[in-house]
């Protein structure tokens, strides 16, 4: 078995993203790895930004993906706050692009070992139309996916579970 040396960590700074990151860096300490936060700016939205500041409003898309940006790292100042882990070694990627091929990118080119990520980032209507960008990693990462659940996702699961008592 190969060694994990680093865990990246895919977060899209939703209401499970808190949990999510401390689960990752719980993980890393036990294996004594470096943790990789990756979290993709959506180029779609930067370019719904560019179109309606080319109708004459006044926004702009670098303006746009430098907030989000500061937004994103201030968020997680906060949850690395709340763990031990030590910030040497933690790395930071917010790339815009497409967020399923940026985060395969990443896992490439930084060398990752394991990836956790949540399965929620999405609306329901919008999984049902084009899948959660977490299944496709699921079934295209060239390496260890794990899905991390928060607790009250994982009771509702249990209770969704139906077992006869002759089991």
């Amino acid at each position: 078995m190969q060694g994990i040396h680093t865990i990246m960590v895919a977060i899209g700074f939703s209401s499970y993203s808190e949990g999510t990151f401390r689960y990752a860096a719980e993980l890393a300490r036990k294996f004594d790895a470096d943790l990789l936060v990756a979290s993709v700016v959506n180029s779609r939205d930067v370019e719904a930004v560019r179109s309606v500041a080319s109708m004459g409003y006044e926004v702009d898309g670098e303006h746009y993906v430098e907030s989000i940006r500061n937004e994103r790292n201030a968020l997680l100042e906060g949850y690395v706050s709340k763990t031990s882990f030590p910030a040497e070694r933690m790395k930071v990627r917010l790339p815009v692009g497409n967020p399923l091929d940026e985060l395969l990118k990443t896992i490439v080119r930084e060398d990752v070992q394991m990836v956790v990520m949540g399965v929620k980032e999405r609306s329901d209507l919008e999984h049902i139309l084009v899948g959660s960008v977490a299944e496709k990693i699921f079934r295209r990462s060239p390496v260890t996916v794990v899905s991390y659940r928060d607790e009250e996702s994982a009771e509702r699961l249990r209770k969704r579970i139906h077992i006869s008592d002759d089991e």
